[in-house]
């Protein structure tokens, strides 16, 4: 696994540069005469302009795309019906015209909006998002103020954070990612020849069948940063339920101690300690946001901690997170859907405890693989 390193000695500054090249040679693998989309706020405009620039070194054509803070937000509260649920053909045209994409993660305040009305967005943005992720495409996050305040962290030391958990602060990232990649090479040796996952925790007894299914090696080409294993499962095959022990926010609208209840698949009892009307509207989207698209396998034991950020947190070794929606058609997933919504459960013994089971052997016990 992804162990947990020395407490450092002094914190590395950020450096978008050093994040940029790792971006652009090993999670993009640019080479030249490739047109990749770059989108992101404008908060991350020092990463966005070091990745252009890393893209143009190597001959790639960079197409960058900013947003500012609230843009969907705007979006969702000012359209007409007719611009809301519609996506101009040229927008799909642009897109098909793209050989892989970057989506910088810009975390800002939430701001209040109609959560039903953000869905619909979503689902009409769903071709798009397709399109994107039958190319390449890769995900990272810039560190901003509120990503640093969201995990009880200073800015200062957020950067630190950001830069160890990408492996920036060694001589050979794309090295030690190898690495990683070899660790969790050996986890799907097992988990490929499982029929049947339990989850079992305080609040949870879900079975899911995976039969079948690929299980991809989540070794940063994809997040930035990684540490994770998944599939997609067996489409009618949830069953029982779920409590997730770790917030999680959907189109920036917070969402906790959400519980669902899965029958042949699909969710049929949903509630929340908070955001309960988010986690409704998320499931109202489309008839796919109701089954899930994925379950994944935390590796990254050197994230000890939620973040209030989906690309560390369920990342964390020792967790669980379901996908509620879009499959990932390279696991063997036929779930389609607007909403791919990510969702943890914590199975660490000091999180209460919790077990994974692999056809009925405990595989998992209080976060600790076993084997």
């Amino acid at each position: 696994m992804i162990s947990k390193t020395a407490e450092p000695s002094s914190l590395l500054t950020y450096d978008p540069d050093k994040h940029a090249d790792l971006l652009a040679h090993y999670c993009l693998d640019a080479g030249p005469g490739e047109r990749l989309l770059v989108a992101g706020g404008t908060s991350a405009a020092p990463l966005i302009a070091a990745v252009s620039r890393a893209l143009l070194r190597v001959g790639a054509r960079p197409a960058v795309r900013l947003s500012y803070p609230g843009q969907d937000e705007d979006f969702a509260a000012l359209a007409s019906d007719a611009v809301l649920d519609t996506l101009p053909a040229a927008e799909l045209a642009d897109q098909a015209g793209m050989d892989g994409s970057l989506r910088v993660l810009t975390p800002e305040p939430e701001l209040p909006g109609d959560a039903a009305r953000r869905a619909r967005l979503v689902a009409a943005r769903a071709e798009l998002a397709a399109l994107r992720a039958r190319k390449k495409w890769s995900l990272t996050l810039y560190p901003t103020p509120h990503a640093a305040a969201q995990a009880g962290q200073t800015e200062a030391e957020f950067g630190d954070f950001v830069m160890r958990a990408m492996f920036l602060d060694q001589p050979d990232p794309v090295a030690a990612w190898g690495e990683v990649r070899g660790v969790q090479a050996r986890l799907i040796e097992r988990l490929t020849r499982a029929e049947v996952i339990r989850i079992e925790a305080p609040g949870t007894d879900l079975t899911l069948k995976v039969g079948g299914r690929r299980w991809a090696n989540s070794d940063g080409k994809r997040n930035m940063p990684s540490g994770e294993v998944f599939t997609g499962p067996v489409e009618n095959s949830a069953e029982g339920s779920v409590t997730f022990t770790v917030p999680a926010s959907y189109q920036g609208q917070l969402v906790r101690g959400a519980r669902l209840v899965f029958r042949a698949g699909e969710v049929v009892e949903a509630s929340a300690e908070e955001g309960e009307g988010v986690l409704r509207a998320a499931l109202a989207t489309d008839p796919g946001a109701r089954f899930l698209g994925e379950i994944g396998i935390g590796t990254n034991f050197g994230i000890q901690r939620p973040t209030g950020n989906i690309l560390f947190d369920e990342k964390i070794g020792g967790t669980v997170h379901l996908a509620l929606g879009r499959s990932y058609p390279e696991t063997g997933g036929t779930n389609r859907s607007a909403v791919h919504w990510d969702l943890i459960a914590d199975l660490r013994a000091a999180s209460g405890g919790g077990r994974l089971s692999l056809d009925g052997e405990v595989w998992q016990e209080g976060g600790q693989f076993l084997e």
